[in-house]
């Protein structure tokens, strides 16, 4: 199960992963962000050793959409060395986020 992230922890959890993260930014009644969920999950397992996954709720956590200018969700983005490296909106094939979490690891 992908954990939470609250924005107490984000900075410190991000700064300090030793591999890329996953952020999915969610919220509890966003019909495309529970359809996106199961992917997320499966993707989670799937590359279990090289990606941190989280998902933050972001009616439980306001600041952390307003920092990263999110304007929809689902919205997932890829941290890798502590910074931005993709953004993908909208609830995306599992073979496109795999394409971009690949290009994060060979990269």
């Amino acid at each position: 199960m992908v954990k939470e992230l609250s924005e107490a922890a984000f900075a410190k959890t991000i700064s300090e992963a030793a591999v890329p993260v996953l952020v999915d930014f969610w919220a509890p009644w966003c019909g495309a962000c529970r359809s996106i969920g199961p992917v997320v999950e499966a993707l989670e397992g799937e590359y279990a050793d090289k990606l941190e996954v989280y998902k933050v709720n972001v009616d439980d956590n306001p600041a952390l959409p307003e920092q990263f200018s999110i304007r929809a969700i689902p919205t997932l983005i890829l941290f890798n060395n502590n910074e931005v490296q993709e953004r993908i909106t909208g609830a995306v094939s599992k073979a496109n986020l795999q394409t971009v979490i690949d290009r994060a690891l060979a990269g």
